[in-house]
């Protein structure tokens, strides 16, 4: 009834102060996973084996102290094991998949990467909650590109060609006999690199309208021995002419976009009549009771400091990474086209959908 007071309740409050607790905990220990990343000290641990804070020291010229707090750390946040009878710290294999192994499909390196860059914009973001707008893309360090570009390697180098692309084999046949593609908001270009080496005869592009990291996508289709075949341009996706390309792709970039609907409309105005363009979203949607949980608190944490901002700051639409199934949908009816099929694909950090004319 209107006016009754709940009962305070003593063991919730516990509860609760023990997971702020944990939470804080977490936000600084991300602090020292990022030191540990860049130092290359989830590496050298998975090479070394159980050691002790001597021999990692001798091992990486690090001071002894340092690391001996920054192994206790580890160990009490269950990154690493330790062994109170010898000392020694150790790095478990099933961990180094997610911490010290580029290739792994599960490698998470570019999230611990991007703690700081982000995190480091919290005082913008401040501002902007009083006064509106945001942070813009090119406020961002260097190092946030780069750690976008190794979180998103893993799709790329292991779920591209052998799990998304058979998904759609109107797609792998167009490629294969010598089709065009393009991806949209490239980045680094290693989704561009991927179907350059896929499909020998595919000619393959990548536009991206951050000057910086078309820089980076160059320099990595260089070290691919790609040049001559891959293209990377400074080309802001709203204002693509017609270029009739078989396969336009975006990942993770419609919710970040300024104009979303206006970068719909580029890409239908660049896709060849029975073209197919490929959006791939992150797994979450506007309604916070469907994600209660590390997922969710990920996405929408990463849109504020990010996603969301960086497109506030310029004017734009402010998506977020809670985008959702619907607004996709929505955009793409609004953009003219006719077919969109969310992909038969399981994975909880991403969504694809399948869209055509």
């Amino acid at each position: 009834m209107p006016g009754t007071e709940r009962p305070f309740d003593k063991d919730k409050a516990e509860q609760f102060l023990f997971q702020v607790v944990s939470d804080v905990g977490t936000a600084i220990h991300g602090a020292l996973s990022w030191i540990g990343d860049r130092l290359g000290l989830f590496a050298t641990l998975a090479a070394s084996g159980p050691v002790t804070v001597e021999e990692l020291a001798a091992r990486t010229k690090l001071n002894a102290r340092y690391l001996r707090e920054w192994l206790n750390a580890m160990a009490a946040a269950q990154y690493l094991e330790y062994d109170a009878a010898t000392e020694r710290y150790t790095l478990p294999p099933e961990h180094a998949t997610a911490l010290a192994d580029e290739r792994s499909p599960f490698h998470l390196g570019g999230f611990l990467e991007m703690i700081v860059p982000a995190v480091s914009q919290a005082p913008r973001v401040l501002e902007a909650f009083r006064t509106g707008g945001g942070v813009p893309q090119n406020a961002y360090a260097p190092e946030m590109f780069e750690a976008i570009e190794r979180g998103t390697a893993p799709w790329y180098e292991h779920k591209l060609v052998q799990e998304w692309l058979p998904a759609m084999p109107q797609v792998e046949a167009a490629l294969a006999g010598g089709g065009s593609a393009v991806d949209v908001g490239c980045g680094s270009g290693r989704a561009v690199i991927t179907l350059a080496r896929a499909f020998p005869k595919a000619r393959v592009h990548g536009y991206d309208n951050h000057p910086g990291s078309v820089e980076r996508a160059r320099a990595n289709g260089r070290a691919a021995g790609l040049a001559e075949r891959v293209h990377f341009d400074v080309v802001d996706g709203a204002r693509m002419p017609a270029l009739d390309f078989d396969l336009v792709t975006t990942f993770d970039v419609v919710h970040d976009s300024a104009d979303p609907a206006a970068l719909l409309r580029g890409i239908r105005r660049a896709l060849a009549a029975s073209g197919t363009y490929l959006m791939l979203e992150m797994n979450c949607s506007p309604h916070v009771a469907e994600h209660v949980n590390p997922i969710g608190r990920f996405a929408y944490s990463v849109s504020t400091l990010y996603c969301m901002t960086q497109s506030l700051a310029a004017g734009g639409a402010g998506l977020g990474a809670g985008m959702g199934e619907a607004k996709a949908r929505e955009l793409a009816a609004e953009a003219g086209f006719g077919h969109f099929r969310k992909l038969p694909i399981e994975d909880p950090f991403s969504v694809l959908y399948e869209i055509r004319a």
